[in-house]
């Protein structure tokens, strides 16, 4: 059992290596434990590894106040983290039903009760499966460019077709990145490129992704995630369309909606600030951190935000009134 102090500054990261029925798992755990808290869970994106998906978030100064009040895991799905030697051919990768239930082993091994689960694209839908299957187990999501829906049998064959003439490295890119930041090469999708050649195992992360069943949100009227959700999404994502019809599956009382302008693809890298100040509201709409301290940004826009945020019954589902990140408080 790894051992984190209760309290205090923050302890030096813990690494672990979980074996579990669906391959092992790379966990960094940072941050502090608190009595009564759940720990924030992080699950990265196809082509990316913990420390690239999440870095620049959670090194953001604005972030070190959740840092100094949360237990943080950092999680690398099998055969992802850097370094990593290739599988062998014919391996069978798991899907991502199946690395959904590897999270009972994380929340096992560190002595867990609940989580609030952060995640991108892939690991957003991860994050969201376990929530379906173990809702004593989350307490919040926040889930950035999530897709809920399988491939149709049309979209499937088009995918088979691209990728006789595309390469899985472009595909991945054509996921992480809006067009402009493909078009414009920008310095991203040149370090993801570099990243993505030196990872042999992700085509197979990849080929479970796209061959996703769906996800199952919403039956029969009402939704099936039960735990408070902040949906965020960058304009220009590939990724919008999705998100936004996710958003009007979900229930409208537990879920805040953030379309963060000028986020591209990767809003967690290119705009963490404002993910930042949307995520305090957040777990304060949660009852954690009620005495966290606003930004600069936050009090010069407290006097408009303050009419419209309390006639939607808190800040947590005020984000959802507005369709960029300037009309939400983050």
């Amino acid at each position: 059992m790894t051992e984190l102090r209760e309290v205090g500054d923050p302890p030096p990261e813990a690494r672990a290596r979980l074996e579990t029925p669906y391959g092992a798992l790379g966990v960094v755990a940072a941050g502090n434990r608190r009595p009564g808290r759940p720990a924030l869970l992080g699950w990265p994106d196809v082509g990316h590894t913990a420390e690239s998906c999440f870095a620049a978030l959670f090194a953001h100064e604005e972030m070190q106040e959740i840092v100094r009040n949360f237990l943080l895991l950092h999680v690398d799905p099998p055969g992802m983290e850097e370094g990593a030697p290739p599988y062998p051919p014919g391996y069978q990768y798991p899907s991502l039903e199946q690395l959904a239930e590897t999270i009972p082993c994380i929340l096992e091994h560190f002595n867990i009760r609940s989580i609030i689960g952060i995640g991108v694209g892939a690991g957003a839908f991860i994050l969201a499966k376990f929530g379906l299957t173990h809702p004593e187990a989350v307490e919040g999501l926040v889930l950035v460019n999530i897709d809920p829906h399988a491939k149709g049998w049309m979209d499937w064959a088009a995918h088979k077709l691209s990728g006789l003439t595309t390469s899985t490295t472009e595909m991945i890119l054509a996921h992480l990145f809006s067009q402009e930041e493909l078009a414009a090469n920008s310095a991203l999708v040149q370090q993801r490129r570099r990243a993505l050649a030196a990872a042999p195992n992700t085509p197979l992360y990849w080929s479970m992704y796209s061959s996703r069943r769906d996800l199952g949100v919403e039956r029969g009227g009402s939704s099936l995630l039960k735990c408070q959700v902040l949906l965020v999404v960058g304009d220009g994502s590939p990724h919008e369309d999705a998100v936004v019809e996710c958003n009007a599956k979900l229930d409208p009382t537990q879920t805040s909606f953030l379309k963060m302008a000028d986020g591209g693809g990767q809003p967690q890298l290119t705009q963490p600030a404002k993910l930042t100040e949307a995520f305090k509201y957040f777990v304060q709409g949660m009852g954690y951190m009620a005495s966290s301290c606003m930004t600069r940004l936050s009090r010069s826009r407290t006097a408009s935000l303050s009419s419209s945020a309390s006639g939607d019954g808190g800040r947590g589902r005020s984000l959802s009134r507005g369709s960029d990140a300037s009309a939400a408080p983050c």
